[in-house]
């Protein structure tokens, strides 16, 4: 899907028609003439937003409250506006297939077959949680199957537990894209056992990176067991953007806090037992789950710089620990990746 939120600084055409330019404004009438008849436009007067739907391309215009929407015989034109003017196209959605009444969301084509290239690729991840430990992670693998299934995509579930081999892990998902070696450990300063390791030397714990599945794999050194795993959602203004895909995971979380602060505390009881468990997947933002956990008040600030450039346009983040998982958050609210470790390891949470 692409969606184009500014108009003014670029020439838009349609079988060698130009609908969009300078000199050509985008309104009700010149995409008619454009694309011709279409089924009535859709009025949200909540959102004051005016929708045309073709095949494969929607037109958004804002329009103000006097408008009023009439009835479906009205046809492309299914707003009145003063003396026959209309609004200016607002907002262009570009996607594939049909849209669907009422859907904001419109469906994402499916990956082309000619994309695979022998790569495989993350359906969905999802974590299993007990209580308030993390177990493993399902994981939905797709890619071009091979023999009589070439040219098809085959789909396969495989399952990552915390204290897997790197040869396990290999054998489960294939060879990752990247094996990257960490050099230091900027964290143990938080520690509280850090003492204990100053003076001893230590080998590098090393991920294994999937860019195409859009997570990495920690591995302690010593025993090249798992000991963390890091999910990337692959949002804009982030510092690894466009480095991984993103990854299409969900996570079940108990609700640790209430809201209702002026009821009885039997009442109050009663609400966390029957509260609704807090689904965290690759769009929720940090605002709307942080008040419902008991996460840790000050977050760590996180400042991303290689040393071939040490400026980062993008800005901090902050990471907010909550039982054995830290969300790294954007500025907007965006969770930009989350770490699972195992609960019994101190000097590297």
């Amino acid at each position: 899907m692409i969606e184009i939120v500014n108009l003014k600084n670029i020439k838009l055409k349609y079988c060698g028609m130009l609908f969009n330019a300078p000199e050509v404004m985008p309104t009700i009438q010149q995409v008619e003439h454009t694309f011709g008849a279409t089924h009535p436009g859709v009025f949200d007067a909540e959102k004051q937003t005016f929708t045309l739907n073709f095949r494969g391309i929607s037109f958004c215009f804002n329009v103000d409250s006097k408008f009023q929407a009439c009835s479906a015989q009205c046809g492309l034109g299914s707003l009145q506006f003063a003396s026959g003017t209309s609004p200016n196209v607002s907002r262009v959605i570009i996607f594939s297939g049909n849209p669907v009444p009422g859907q904001d969301i419109l469906n994402v084509p499916s990956h082309p077959m000619s994309c695979y290239k022998g790569l495989t690729y993350l359906e969905r991840l999802e974590v299993q949680r007990n209580h308030k430990s993390t177990n493993g992670f399902i994981i939905q693998l797709y890619l071009e199957g091979s023999g009589s299934n070439r040219g098809r995509k085959v789909s396969y579930n495989r399952e990552i537990n915390f204290g897997m081999t790197c040869q396990d892990v290999t054998s489960m998902l294939g060879a990752p894209s990247q094996v990257f070696y960490k050099s230091e450990d900027k964290m143990k300063i938080h520690s509280p056992n850090v003492h204990r390791h100053i003076s001893v030397p230590r080998r590098s714990d090393y991920f294994f990176n999937y860019f195409t599945l859009g997570f990495d794999i920690l591995f302690d050194a010593k025993t090249h067991k798992v000991k963390k795993l890091i999910v990337h959602t692959n949002f804009p203004g982030h510092y690894n953007f466009n480095i991984y895909h993103r990854c299409e995971f969900s996570i079940a979380l108990n609700s640790e806090k209430s809201n209702y602060n002026n009821i009885p505390s039997d009442c109050k009881k009663y609400n966390d037992k029957k509260s609704k468990p807090i689904v965290v997947n690759t769009f929720t933002k940090w605002d709307d789950i942080s008040d419902r956990l008991k996460h840790s008040e000050r977050p760590v600030v996180l400042n991303r710089g290689s040393s071939e450039n040490s400026t980062n346009p993008f800005g901090s983040t902050f990471c907010y620990g909550y039982q054995d998982m830290v969300f790294e958050v954007m500025q907007n609210q965006h969770i930009a990746s989350i770490t699972f470790y195992k609960n019994d390891i101190e000097d590297d949470v």
